[in-house]
């Protein structure tokens, strides 16, 4: 079993930056492929970015490509978002999650934290 408990939200102007961590426990993360979700009020969750158990492989969605980079410190059982230029559209509660495949569809996520809110204001 992992914990995953997201961190680093909060409210920022647009243009702005935050860095989210998910730090885990339970288990080493290194076994798992890392997702960031986010999901707005009314809209459904929806994919950001994921990271492979090694770092080598990355995916962004396409709203997010050139903004916002993942990374993780398997040493430190963490993973990060890095959000920079941010945009009122940013605005949601974020998510992480373990998996054991590198994906960008939540259901192939096995693992999720509780999520951290994240606010742009215009």
């Amino acid at each position: 079993q992992v914990q995953l408990v997201e961190s680093g939200g909060g409210l920022v102007q647009a243009g702005g930056s935050l860095r989210l961590s998910c730090a885990a426990s339970g288990r080493s993360l290194s076994s798992y492929a890392m997702g960031w979700f986010r999901q707005a009020p009314g809209k459904e969750r929806e994919f950001v970015a994921a990271i492979s158990w090694n770092g080598g492989n990355t995916y962004y969605a396409d709203s997010v490509k050139g903004r916002f980079t993942i990374s993780r410190d398997n040493a430190k059982n963490t993973v990060y978002l890095q959000m920079n230029s941010l945009k009122p559209e940013d605005t949601a509660v974020y998510y992480c999650a373990a998996g054991f495949h590198l994906a960008t569809m939540f259901g192939e996520y096995d693992y999720w934290g509780q999520g951290t809110q994240v606010t742009v204001s215009s």
